[in-house]
Order: C-alpha cells, then sequence, then structure tokens
C-alpha cells in the first residue's frame, strides 16, 4: 500500500496518530490476506472513515443507526473485514461494521472487473 499526499495528511491531522497507523496497518493486512486491493481514492477514503471511526470510539460518538437490510447486498467476507477492523478500533455499534463493509465490498468489485 502507497499512501497518497491526502491519505498522509488524514494520517497526521488524526489527533490519535499511531492508534490510527495501526488500524490501517491491520486493515491493510487483512486485504492483503485476502488478495482485495483497493484503488488509491479508495485508500484514501477508507482511511479518512477509519479516522472518524478512531475519533468517534474514543470520543465516545455514534452514527445514526442504520437498517441492516439496506446491506443486504455486501458480501459476507465484506462484512467479515469491517466487523474484525471494528474490533480492532474498540467499542462501536453494529452499525458501524455496515457502513465500514461497503469499503471493502467496492475494492472487492475492482478484483472482478479485471477478470
Amino acid at each position: 500500500m502507497q499512501l497518497t499526499e491526502e491519505s498522509q495528511k488524514i494520517l497526521q491531522s488524526n489527533p490519535y496518530t499511531e492508534e490510527l497507523q495501526e488500524v490501517v496497518d491491520y486493515t491493510n493486512q487483512l486485504l492483503q490476506d485476502r488478495q482485495i486491493a483497493p484503488t488509491d481514492i479508495q485508500w484514501t477514503i477508507l482511511i479518512n472513515h477509519l479516522s472518524e471511526m478512531l475519533m468517534r470510539e474514543r470520543e465516545e460518538r455514534s452514527i445514526p443507526a442504520v437498517d441492516p437490510e439496506m446491506f443486504a447486498e455486501i458480501s459476507e467476507e465484506a462484512i467479515e473485514i469491517a466487523q474484525l477492523v471494528v474490533d480492532k478500533v474498540g467499542k462501536l455499534p453494529k452499525d458501524e461494521t455496515f457502513v465500514l463493509s461497503i469499503h471493502f465490498e467496492s475494492a472487492k468489485q475492482n478484483e472482478e472487473e479485471t477478470k
């Protein structure tokens, strides 16, 4: 994973830079293990989301509730990766897993488009 300038700015501007870097590295390893390769822009958007998640967890805030039915088309693999990342971040509601899974499902589509 090569971080763009924008991704680096997001990392550096987060008040929990070290923890965020750890979550990004963990996420990268999960994706590599599954041979999922986000594009640069997908990484930037994902890192921004991870940054926001970490701040919500540390500040004990949460996103609005989501309807799980809206995520019925998301693969089990994307949900599983998202849950592992959410667990790594800390105490966050299940809603975070569903919203985060969209990033992984989108990155999975990259592989299918190149086949």
